[in-house]
């Protein structure tokens, strides 16, 4: 049963949408880190140690100036990190309702930019406002979870469809723009709370940069393209790394220009043609699709529209 469940993972996540795989990445680093806390309770008399909290407090966010210097890493990997069932549920639930109508959107690749930068901008947020507004009080706070950065995935998924219907139980069609707000709302509130109010402020700082994010893909700018970028080098380096190959692709030194060169001019005029021809027509499709989806929601769509539209938020 376990091989099983292993290689349904594998799966999903070799050819899953970048959805699938933070949901993943999320769900695995809750198991761990709930197999460590058994251990710790288990062997030390049903008690939590102090080493477990040393552990957690290794990859997360705090108020204190120091530890974040000297673990500069928990800016991340803080945002990968969840100890309670429903702090992780609900986040996973809002990532694979809203993160599905972002992709479908603005594409596939800008899923991953929007959470790592969301959430580090949540998490910037909270640093501040516990070191400038009064309720941090003394000692050290950490902060943990991914509801920054799916706040900046909610948010962003209003900016860009706020007519889109979405069924809810109990209220059946509610438009996005309304589900959006009424989430950003509560957080509101809950910065006047004396309960997470930190973590109001990161939710807060986190929907802030998926509208921003939002607003300045359609003025022409795409933040996501210099993450993506790096993030292709730093995988390139590590399968260079671990293939062991150190100085990348062979280069062409010469290349002789005349050779097949007027059948090579020939066929790149075809396939420039063929290629102009078949790019109206695929993007008549998706505009046609999308249109649909605004005007009626994404159930509306057919099984091989809604293949078509998940294939075209890969490119």
């Amino acid at each position: 049963m376990l091989q099983s469940i292993w290689d349904d993972v594998k799966r999903e996540f070799n050819y899953g949408n970048m959805v699938t795989r933070i949901i993943i990445v999320n769900v695995a680093v809750f198991v761990i880190v709930n197999i460590v806390w058994i251990i710790a309770r288990i062997s030390n008399q049903w008690t939590t140690p102090e080493w477990y909290n040393s552990f957690m407090q290794f990859f997360m966010m705090s108020s204190d100036w120091l530890h974040n210097l000297t673990h500069p890493w928990v800016i991340i990997t803080s945002m990968f990190l969840h100890e309670g069932f429903w702090h992780i549920l609900w986040n996973m639930l809002f990532m694979y309702w809203f993160g599905r109508i972002v992709g479908d959107f603005i594409g596939n690749q800008r899923i991953l930019p929007l959470y790592l930068l969301g959430g580090i901008l949540g998490g910037i947020v909270y640093f501040l406002s516990v070191n400038l507004l009064p309720y941090g009080g003394a000692g050290a706070h950490y902060a943990l979870g991914a509801s920054a950065a799916v706040m900046a995935i909610v948010v962003a998924a209003g900016a860009i469809a706020p007519d889109y219907v979405m069924r809810l139980l109990f209220l059946g069609d509610v438009k996005l723009k309304y589900i959006v707000a009424v989430l950003v709302f509560i957080d509101l509130i809950g910065m006047a709370g004396d309960i997470n109010t930190g973590g109001h402020f990161a939710h807060l700082g986190g929907a802030a940069f998926g509208w921003l994010f939002v607003y300045q893909l359609r003025n022409g700018s795409d933040w996501s393209a210099p993450v993506n970028k790096l993030l292709d080098t730093i995988s390139d380096s590590f399968k260079n790394l671990f293939s062991g190959r150190r100085g990348g692709r062979p280069k062409v030194v010469y290349r002789n220009p005349n050779r097949n060169a007027n059948r090579n001019r020939s066929q790149a005029s075809k396939q420039r043609g063929e290629a102009a021809s078949d790019n109206k027509n695929y993007q008549e499709r998706l505009d046609g699709i999308l249109d649909k989806i605004k005007k009626s929601g994404y159930d509306s769509l057919s099984k091989e529209e809604k293949e078509f539209l998940f294939n075209a938020s890969k490119k």
